[in-house]
């Protein structure tokens, strides 16, 4: 019997990622949703002793030895997040993480980001990746699942904080589950940002009529029917997180947080539902880190299971969006309550978007064929 042991991978550029549909946010929406029902069966892992992880992550001391180590600046981050999903996607990959949000000085985004695609039997590589829209595109289209089954029909007006990559692709998610908005309020933390992100919808969505620039984090809540808060900052002190307080919601409004985010003592009640991407995820999260958790990783969720370790909180009191996926659990219930969801990003989300982009690229022929050799020199 002959063996055919040559391996042979497909690169994508960013342009190739785009011409093979990574942009296409009801697509990812919809595949986005088909990953949370394989989450909710349990066919999938990810990294650490529940298979929940959020991935590794290297940590840099405040006081080296070593002159050249970096130091832990604001989104220094370089981290491994891999992943393996069943389904109709039964495959497995790794996003490699760089942040420094120091980057941006040098023209260049907060994060670099990279990932590989690997059958799932024999580890060899699919793909290799250029996954910044990769990651922006599958960050955005959680809230747009969680709008989906969550937001009250007919909502109409947006309040977005943080009008930057993930603030365009959450609206995008929002704007391709519900049809009905044309208003959107924004805070940024400077003109030239709004002033791109202002123009970027009016060229994208002229279905957005009115457009405001507000001045208070107060403002980009109250009267929202979706309220999302997309800024990326520093960690240590919870008490600097955006915050959102009771008494600006209004009645039936459905919020999606997947960035920085604390909450007042209206909110923490148990009349505001309270959703989570993936609650292992959180609980993978609170095992890892130093008490209280919120303190080193800012969105809600982990504050969720601070409440939870304080007694504020009882698991029943936490849901899925899983189960409500999967039609196991409802979705919204009336028009008045109030929804708040925790945004973590998980490295299945990648996975799930990362194959059926790659699928479309070989549909498409589309990237770069690459060698990884013809025999294995060792085996």
């Amino acid at each position: 019997m002959t063996l055919n042991t040559r391996i042979d991978f497909i690169y994508l550029s960013e342009q190739d990622m785009i011409r093979a549909g990574v942009t296409d946010m009801l697509a990812c929406v919809n595949t986005m949703e088909a990953m949370f029902g394989l989450l909710y069966q349990g066919d999938y892992r990810m990294a650490g002793p529940n298979n929940d992880s959020h991935g590794a992550m290297v940590l840099f001391p405040e006081h080296s030895p070593f002159p050249n180590m970096p130091k832990p600046t604001a989104d220094r981050r370089l981290m491994a997040m891999p992943a393996y999903l069943g389904g109709s996607f039964g495959t497995a990959g790794v996003k490699w993480y760089g942040s420094n949000i120091a980057n941006r000085e040098k023209g260049l985004p907060r994060s670099i980001l990279m990932f590989t695609l690997s059958d799932v039997d024999t580890g060899a590589p699919l793909a290799h990746m250029s996954a910044n829209l990769l990651s922006a595109y599958r960050t955005g289209a959680i809230p747009g699942v969680g709008a989906r089954h969550l937001a009250r029909e007919g909502s109409s007006v947006v309040g977005l904080l943080g009008p930057g990559v993930m603030g365009k692709t959450t609206l995008a998610a929002f704007m391709a589950t519900c049809p009905a908005i044309d208003t959107l309020k924004l805070k940024g933390r400077g003109s030239r940002g709004l002033e791109d992100f202002i123009g970027w919808v009016q060229a994208t969505y002229p279905q957005i009529t009115e457009i405001s620039v507000v001045e208070s984090v107060e403002e980009v809540v109250r009267g929202s029917d979706l309220v999302t808060y997309c800024t990326s900052g520093e960690t240590g002190d919870p008490a600097t997180y955006p915050l959102v307080k009771r008494e600006w919601v209004k009645p039936g409004a459905f919020l999606a947080m997947p960035a920085g985010c604390n909450i007042d003592e209206g909110m923490e009640r148990a009349d505001v539902r309270k959703v989570l991407d993936n609650t292992g995820l959180y609980h993978a999260w609170y095992e890892e880190l130093p008490k209280p958790a919120h303190k080193y990783v800012p969105v809600i969720g982990v504050r969720f299971m601070d409440m939870l370790a304080e007694g504020k909180l009882k698991p029943e009191q936490l849901e899925d969006i899983g189960k409500i996926v999967s039609g196991d659990a409802p979705g919204r219930l009336n028009d008045e309550e109030i929804i708040i969801m925790s945004v973590g990003g998980m490295p299945v989300e990648d996975v799930a978007w990362g194959t059926v982009v790659y699928r479309k690229a070989l549909e498409l022929g589309v990237g770069v064929k690459l060698n990884l050799w013809e025999t294995p020199v060792l085996k």
